[in-house]
């Protein structure tokens, strides 16, 4: 038995950004669960998160070392990086992970990509043969 609704993690150091992200997914039907920084989605825990979204310049422990954290504890999440920055290093960078978007992104092609990570999970988990 599955949840009722998708978690969907998301860290930003913009209270601007996570707002209108959490309004997003939640209109969208999902749970949305919004941190300041990685520091702080870490000491809650990502046990109960389906997919991650998280900005890449942040202080502290950046985007980029929290999806190598990330995928060192759960390989099988699903990480979209977001990012205001328009160097192509950062999406070079930016290998391993489900989407790249680039501030202002559209917000229904994000919702579009988060979907499509989920139903991917849900199709490897399902071995109903």
């Amino acid at each position: 038995m599955s949840k009722a609704k998708p978690v969907v993690a998301v860290v930003d150091d913009d209270p601007r950004v996570l707002e209108s992200l959490e309004d997003l997914l939640e209109s969208a039907g999902y749970v949305a669960c919004s941190f300041p920084s990685a520091g702080s989605l870490l000491a809650s825990g990502l046990l109960d998160v389906d997919v991650l979204i998280t900005d890449i310049g942040m202080p502290g422990t950046s985007g980029l070392e929290l999806r190598d954290l990330v995928k060192k504890a759960r390989p099988e999440l699903p990480v979209f990086l977001i990012t205001g920055r328009h160097e192509i290093a950062d999406q070079v960078r930016a290998q391993g992970i489900s989407g790249f978007f680039r501030k202002p992104f559209d917000g229904q092609a994000l919702l579009a990509a988060v979907a499509n990570a989920l139903n991917g999970r849900e199709m490897e988990g399902n071995d109903e043969s």
